[in-house]
């Protein structure tokens, strides 16, 4: 197939749209999630929301708000833990197959719906819809505002979090408030890259920019460029390759993480 006719299909026009929206998002989230050293936070979050998608088929409601339901109920959980979470990694691996295991069973509930479990796992952003857009532009604008809200003491808690609770900065509401917006973030890119693959798009373009940048601004800038350019990149291979949009996302997104590695300390 030729670029060139590319956007000749609305499909993808919705699908360029909606991948740019989810990508800043993921982008920006995605920095300070690698700053804070939550990485585990998305892929544990993405686990729990497939149960929150399968729930959603199950009672006939779309997937992306019972995705958001269970992570956001998850991310507020974990910022409450804090510290205690930290250690645990059997107990939340239990968690993560429970989730999973869940999920598996809600659909077996409702088989009419289980080729749905596919697109959950592996993301389809060439089948987003014009109201899911929507639905994702909204999202989007409502998380970037939170975290430009709480960016500074976000960044404040992060580096220098004994000194900013000594000067009266609530580290637990803090977190809360930060995994609520990674839950909303998760839950977004889930729709592009599935709830297995979302771990790709939510840190390595985070990973990256802090290789390649210490400040902060140019990390987040960078950060968001990357991801933006990997699902771009991605939707346009796999329109000329007929391969999967989510496979070339992510081997995108390694690639450039491992060529970040190679640059000079």
């Amino acid at each position: 197939m030729s670029i060139a006719t590319m956007f000749e299909y609305g499909f993808m026009r919705t699908a360029f749209l909606a991948g740019g929206v989810v990508a800043v998002v993921a982008g920006a989230v995605g920095f300070f999630l690698v700053l804070r050293q939550l990485t585990f936070a998305g892929h544990a979050l993405s686990h729990v929301g497939f149960a929150g998608a399968t729930g959603a088929i199950l009672v006939g409601i779309s997937p992306l708000w019972g995705l958001l339901a269970f992570t956001l109920a998850a991310g507020a959980a974990m910022g409450l833990l804090g510290d205690r979470l930290r250690g645990r990694d059997v107990a939340v691996g239990i968690i993560l197959s429970l989730s999973l295991g869940l999920g598996v069973l809600f659909l077996s509930f409702y088989t009419a719906h289980a080729t749905q479990a596919t697109a959950i796992l592996f993301g389809n952003v060439l089948a987003v819809s014009p109201d899911t857009l929507w639905s994702l532009l909204g999202l989007s604008v409502l998380s970037l505002s939170a975290l430009a809200a709480i960016s500074r003491p976000l960044l404040f808690a992060t580096l220098e979090p004994d000194l900013a609770e000594a000067k009266g900065v609530s580290l637990r509401l803090l977190s809360v408030l930060f995994l609520s917006i990674v839950a909303v973030a998760v839950a977004e890119a889930s729709q592009i890259v599935g709830v297995l693959l979302v771990f790709a798009l939510m840190v390595g373009p985070g990973a990256a920019s802090l290789r390649l940048t210490s400040r902060i601004g140019r990390g987040v800038a960078l950060s968001i460029l990357l991801a933006l350019l990997e699902t771009w990149a991605g939707i346009a291979l796999a329109y000329v390759t007929d391969w999967p949009t989510s496979f070339w996302i992510v081997s995108l997104g390694c690639l450039v993480y491992f060529l970040s590695a190679l640059s000079p300390a």
